[in-house]
């Protein structure tokens, strides 16, 4: 599979009153054709503010992308003017946003906001534009769509707001599907449906997916590889399988411990909690940030963060300690 984004060495700072924020350190991934890279972590991690980097959308000030290369299609997306980029936002790159109810503009209908990107993008004609839309709405499941182009966004549920959310995202047929939390405010059932949904899409139309998410459930029927983030790091990388069958860095392991397994023995195993609170990145931390957290904490993490180093075929970890032995890796 060919290469279609390759983030390298991304930074991301955000100047605030209290302090320059370090959100992003460093990030680096590649994303392939057709497939589906799933970026997990908890809150404040920069999952978010990672791929909003990557498609120029964070406010700037305060925020400011200080290094870092995003290669798609040989440009680098973080050294485009604001017209280059604007033409590779929904056309080649689009985004489905976390809540679809803050997303749309309430005083626009939907066939308004969803034809849009048509007219923008590709010179459709808004009769053009209305048939394609009516096309996608279809395509994601929404019921008489021609009859609901002149509907509002209050007029639809959370789960149909999401689904519109992704016909707009694929109505100029992106290479890059980027999914930030798209199933956080709605109900399990509804939650599987949206996934369906993303996974037949992804087979029929052959796109690339970044799913960001805090649901380690959701991510295993759905992604190929998984990237965990803590702190603005990337702190794990492998693919889904591997990772799950045999988690590394014990943030990964605290992550997969805190999940209700069915296969579990309910009278003796119970669900671990990660202790401890979050550091807050007002400087780049010079020890690895999860140490004060961390049980297998040993001298040398609290003198120096680790980089990623290999631990299997395409396995990475960034932890100075084997968490199978509980000694320091050599």
């Amino acid at each position: 599979m060919a290469e279609l984004l390759n983030l390298k060495g991304l930074e991301t700072r955000f100047r605030t009153r209290e302090g320059t924020v370090h959100a992003v350190n460093g990030v680096s991934f590649t994303l392939k054709e057709g497939e589906t890279l799933g970026i997990v972590g908890e809150s404040g991690c920069g999952k978010t503010v990672s791929v909003m980097s990557v498609l120029r959308l964070i406010p700037m000030p305060p925020g400011e992308i200080t290094a870092g290369q995003a290669l798609y299609q040989g440009k680098d997306l973080l050294k485009m003017s604001d017209e280059e980029i604007r033409h590779v936002r929904g056309a080649q790159i689009a985004m489905v946003f976390q809540d679809p109810m803050t997303s749309f503009n309430p005083v626009l209908t939907i066939g308004r906001q969803v034809s849009e990107p048509l007219e923008v993008h590709m010179g459709m004609t808004p009769k053009q534009a209305e048939d394609r839309v009516v096309e996608t709405l279809e395509l994601v499941g929404i019921p008489n769509p021609r009859d609901r182009l002149k509907d509002y966004p209050h007029q639809f549920s959370g789960g149909m707001r999401q689904r519109v959310m992704i016909a707009m995202a694929l109505t100029c047929t992106p290479q890059i599907l980027i999914a930030d939390e798209p199933t956080t405010a709605l109900d399990v059932t509804i939650q599987a449906q949206i996934i369906e949904l993303v996974k037949r899409l992804r087979d029929e139309l052959g796109m690339a997916i970044i799913w960001i998410t805090h649901d380690l459930g959701v991510i295993a029927g759905l992604a190929h590889r998984m990237a965990v983030m803590y702190a603005g790091y990337i702190i794990e990388e492998a693919n889904v399988k591997d990772l799950y069958a045999s988690p590394t860095h014990p943030y990964t392991l605290g992550l997969l411990g805190s999940l209700p397994r069915l296969d579990a023995d309910r009278v003796t195993e119970r669900l671990v909690s990660i202790e401890g609170l979050p550091p807050v990145l007002y400087e780049t931390p010079s020890y690895c940030p999860f140490a004060p957290r961390c049980k297998y904490q040993i001298e040398h993490c609290l003198h120096e963060n680790p980089t990623l180093i290999p631990v299997g075929t395409g396995h990475n970890v960034a932890c100075w300690v084997d968490t199978k032995t509980g000694k320091e890796r050599l």
